[in-house]
């Protein structure tokens, strides 16, 4: 016979069980991230997933079933290399779901089960820094104490990727699978931003470097040596441009020294310095320089922009009163745009020596980019009409991850994003895609043909 003390099931009482596991979960558990599945695409027959997105994470109390590490067979060496395999199998509140994230997910739309924790759905597990996909929902375990249920206990298994999407916002959740799959990073030209920059004039500089003999023999730049400024003067800085692949005489192909462009004038020198190539691997390069007054002895970026696509030209004032002759400069760009050198070729002279003159103008960039990307948004080539969707965009660096190729990008095209409409030219195409072990699909077909080849005929014979 029952307790007569206890009515066995009262709401009362289940709310007292309920409220001490709740209690138990805050105390004992460790925070976790709950994922729900977004049913994008589907084929209606036999319920084939196509394409689902994972967009929200709401953090939620657990209990690790286990406390000497993951369940599961661990990690195990195959023929396809190391796979993990490693379960999770953890305990949440019943009432908190559906009080919590029940109320939230509810009217989101392309989720099929808001009720209570679905298969397919992911728990992030912060401890380990990794994500598990839900395969089983246990309800009933414990067994209907006091008639009822309170817990839901969710057998997981390590996520195995899928081009599935992920963009929660969150950056430790996100960036599990930026790297997944069939990724292929694209460096695009920035937002077009002149570069500026100044320049200041010195008395008893190099004017210029002229090569008297390009030597030969050399495999890399070698580096310029200048003699040093007299005391309370200070020593002039120059580099080598070199000019690939010429033929000597003998025959000999090698590298020679085109041209000396000037970093710093340097100021101070009386007599003009000497100039002398050391490294390389080459020999007989010479040079010599020439001094001049009123000459430019640096100039400074104060902005590099972002845009170009080819380095800008520089447009040097010429000297204020008329007399002399006006400066010379080159430009260098990086990967993704940016000025981030300003070299002399001549540094001019009869300039008077004045802060801020003469004025530097550089030329603007050609090409205008507007607007950010979207992650999980279409991108599509304005040439080859490619396809692919974002995953993840670097507005500092101007790389676009993107995976789901249809096609072969070409560089020079713009890519527009279906929702942002943002649009940028295509720089740089990466040579190699990022993969996962497990997505190399394309090798393994290339080495699968070579035994079978079902290019001609079914080899197996025609029905």
């Amino acid at each position: 016979m029952l307790n007569p003390f206890f009515q066995q099931g009262s709401k009362t009482e289940q709310n007292l069980i309920q409220d001490l596991i709740n209690e138990q979960l805050k105390i004992y558990g460790v925070e976790v991230y709950y994922l729900p599945r977004k049913y994008v695409t589907s084929k209606t027959v036999i319920k084939e997933l196509i394409e689902s997105k994972f967009e929200n994470a709401y953090p939620i109390e657990a209990y690790v079933d286990t406390y000497d590490g993951y369940n599961g067979l661990g990690t195990l060496m195959t023929k396809f290399g190391i796979q993990d395999l490693d379960d999770l199998v953890i305990t949440i509140s019943r009432e908190r779901f559906e009080t919590y994230i029940s109320p939230l997910i509810k009217n989101i739309p392309n989720i099929e089960l808001s009720t209570r924790p679905k298969e397919g759905d992911l728990i992030y597990f912060p401890l380990g820094d990794r994500l598990f996909e839900i395969k089983y929902v246990e309800h009933e375990k414990p067994f209907y104490q006091l008639q009822k249920n309170y817990v839901y206990q969710l057998t997981c298994e390590l996520f195995r990727y899928e081009d599935e999407l992920l963009n929660t916002g969150i950056d430790n959740i996100d960036d599990n699978v930026v790297e997944s799959g069939y990724v292929q990073s694209l460096t695009l030209v920035g937002s077009s931003i002149p570069a500026t920059a100044t320049a200041a004039t010195v008395n008893g500089g190099i004017r210029r470097i002229i090569v008297t003999n390009r030597g030969s023999g050399y495999k890399s730049s070698p580096r310029v040596a200048i003699s040093s400024a007299p005391s309370g003067g200070l020593t002039a800085t120059a580099v080598v441009k070199m000019i690939s692949d010429i033929v000597d005489c003998n025959g000999t192909v090698s590298d020679k020294v085109q041209e000396v462009q000037i970093i710093n004038s340097g100021y101070g020198y009386t007599v003009a310095p000497s100039i002398s190539f050391i490294g390389g691997g080459g020999s007989g390069a010479q040079a010599i320089a020439e001094l001049a007054n009123g000459i430019i002895g640096q100039i400074t970026i104060t902005n590099g922009g972002s845009g170009y696509i080819s380095p800008p030209t520089i447009d040097i004032d010429p000297p204020e009163l008329g007399i002399g002759t006006g400066g010379k400069a080159v430009s260098s760009i990086n990967s993704v745009g940016i000025v981030t050198s300003i070299r002399i070729t001549d540094s001019g002279f009869g300039y008077l020596i004045a802060s801020g003159y003469p004025n530097i103008t550089i030329s603007p960039p050609d090409i205008i980019g507007i607007g950010t990307y979207k992650v999980g948004e279409v991108v599509t080539g304005s040439i080859s009409s490619t396809t692919a969707v974002v995953n993840s965009w670097n507005s500092l660096t101007n790389e676009l991850k993107v995976s789901k190729i249809s096609g072969s990008f070409v560089s020079g095209e713009f890519l527009v994003g279906t929702a942002s409409s943002a649009s940028r030219q295509l720089r740089f195409i990466q040579e190699f895609n990022t993969m996962d072990t497990y997505a190399e699909n394309t090798d393994i077909e290339t080495e699968a043909d070579k035994i079978i080849d079902f290019s001609e005929k079914n080899p197996f014979g025609n029905p």
